[in-house]
């Protein structure tokens, strides 16, 4: 479909727009949005969109998607007053952005955008975020917010949520991704005392994951039973393979046994992604140090997925390896936030000038730095305790505090816009 106005006359009823500076410059949204609508969509510059959705007509749209590069970061001010004008007609808003800064991001969802899907788009990833706007706008009898409850040794979860997944891949042996997930997962549980959120922290390292070992868990027969027959996977078996640390965060181990890692297919993981979410404000998936056969859908599926690397050769050759492989599948490598762990201290010039040289010999930036939290953190790793109750004053513990107060914040404004 050609660049339209959304106020034009059509045999088809205009349900969606694409608002940008010029839709030709995203020619894979154009090919999507045909996909799905056909014609019954049109397009819209910044300028007509905001006097568009001002006006009673506009009430008839479902979605918006908004799609930017880092040209339209100049104009933040009138695409948050775009997203704010959408929201007051009760139209969904997806973000599609390109080479866009993260606090460019995070601004924009904190204006109320519903979705945010990275361009070049995933296949498939624009029809499942408008699939899971149109599921969130459906009538559900949700209970009032609480903890995980128990029955025995069973977590009982209630559905009608739509949780933000977030992936770790750690790219080299002992970089420290367990730490950072099982910490992460801590700090978004505890990141409020009013209504905390609900959080689950999944171990896809069938084989050696270590999930249960940081927190001192016990790994349940029943996540054997649930992997081996997915398909019949509802809450009420998802809960059951639960376990729950201090009745704040939920955790599905590894299994007990060492078992293959093609245990579970690509079908498999998607839809124990979407019970998790389903089920969950946040879902935190701890990745294998492999690439399985699975990993292409969690890098697809989760909204955020970090990388985690140490300033090693090493991790500078994983991560050079690991480029290219996802570019020579076309898979959407630029989605990877890269971790610099034990990150140079701030007097440290020449460990900064390597990571910078690192980062630019890669062709990445490294989105996050965290410190080096030192012997604490293999201390409150054996002991089976999260660092905020080992050592709350641990420089790596602020860091990802501060991370998961960032994160929830975006989450609660889009579930407050919403």
């Amino acid at each position: 479909m050609t660049s339209t106005t959304a106020q034009h006359d059509t045999a088809s009823p205009i349900v969606a727009c694409t608002i940008s500076r010029n839709v030709q410059n995203f020619d894979l949204l154009i090919e999507d949005m045909e996909d799905m609508l056909g014609e019954g969509w049109g397009d819209l510059g910044f300028g007509e969109a905001l006097a568009f959705l001002n006006q009673p007509d506009a009430a008839s749209l479902e979605f918006v998607a908004i799609a930017i590069d880092e040209d339209d970061e100049d104009h933040l001010g009138l695409l948050a007053e775009v997203i704010s004008a959408a929201r007051k007609r009760d139209v969904k808003v997806v973000l599609i952005a390109e080479d866009v800064t993260p606090a460019a991001l995070h601004q924009l969802l904190r204006g109320g955008a519903n979705e945010f899907v990275p361009y070049p788009l995933p296949e498939g990833e624009l029809r499942a975020a408008v699939e899971r706007m149109r599921r969130a706008s459906l009538p559900v009898q949700v209970e009032a917010p609480h903890r995980g409850r128990r029955t025995g040794d069973n977590v009982q979860l209630d559905g009608g949520r739509d949780g933000v997944l977030i992936g770790v891949q750690g790219l080299a042996g002992g970089c420290g991704a367990t730490t950072f997930s099982v910490n992460l997962a801590w700090e978004l549980a505890n990141v409020t005392k009013d209504n905390p959120p609900r959080v689950c922290l999944l171990d896809l390292d069938l084989q050696f994951g270590s999930v249960a070992t940081y927190l001192d868990l016990p790994r349940r027969e029943a996540v054997l039973e649930l992997l081996s027959d997915i398909e019949t996977m509802d809450g009420d078996s998802f809960g059951q393979a639960l376990v729950s640390f201090q009745n704040k965060l939920e955790v599905l181990t590894s299994p007990s046994d060492l078992v293959p890692m093609d245990l579970i297919s690509s079908e498999d993981v998607k839809v124990l992604l979407d019970v998790a979410r389903e089920h969950f404000d946040f879902v935190v998936v701890d990745m294998p140090s492999i690439l399985a056969n699975w990993s292409e859908v969690v890098l697809n599926e989760t909204q955020i997925f970090f990388g985690i690397v140490d300033l090693d050769m090493r991790s500078a050759q994983n991560a050079l390896r690991l480029k290219r492989a996802l570019l020579a599948e076309e898979l959407p490598f630029e989605k990877i936030r890269f971790a610099l762990n034990r990150a140079p201290k701030f007097t440290d010039l020449q460990g900064k000038s390597r990571a910078k040289r690192m980062a630019e010999s890669l062709g990445i930036r490294m989105d996050l730095q965290l410190s080096d939290g030192g012997k604490p953190v293999s201390v409150s790793g054996d002991h089976g305790v999260p660092l905020s109750e080992q050592a709350p004053k641990n420089p790596l513990r602020k860091d990802i505090a501060k991370l998961a107060a960032e994160l929830h914040a975006i989450g609660l404004s889009d579930a407050e816009a919403a």
